[in-house]
């Protein structure tokens, strides 16, 4: 598949966190995505970008929390995550970026 501009849209960047360490080692990957990306959107990004075969995608959204900035209650923009499953012996080392 070809890299296409809007790709770089879809995935803003990889989580890394400790429950995300954890999925890949069931061979997944998490990404924040934009929250108007759809599944297929997900899919064709991640196989465009990375070169790999995608064997399924999980989304969440995660609600942003109330937090005070400086004494002021603001609130923290709601994100976006896609749990992408690849196929077996497809890898992404998110560490290196793109």
């Amino acid at each position: 598949m070809s890299v296409k501009p809007e790709h770089y849209d879809v995935i803003r960047k990889p989580i890394i966190t400790e429950k995300a360490t954890m999925a890949s080692e069931a061979n997944a990957v998490v990404f924040e995505v934009a929250m108007d990306a759809n599944k297929p959107e997900i899919k064709e990004a991640v196989e465009g970008l990375f070169g790999v075969k995608v064997k399924a995608v999980n989304t969440t959204i995660i609600k942003g929390k109330v937090k005070r900035f400086k004494g002021i209650l603001g609130r923290r923009k709601n994100v976006k995550k896609a749990y992408v499953t690849l196929e077996e012996g497809n890898t992404i080392d998110v560490t290196t970026g793109l």
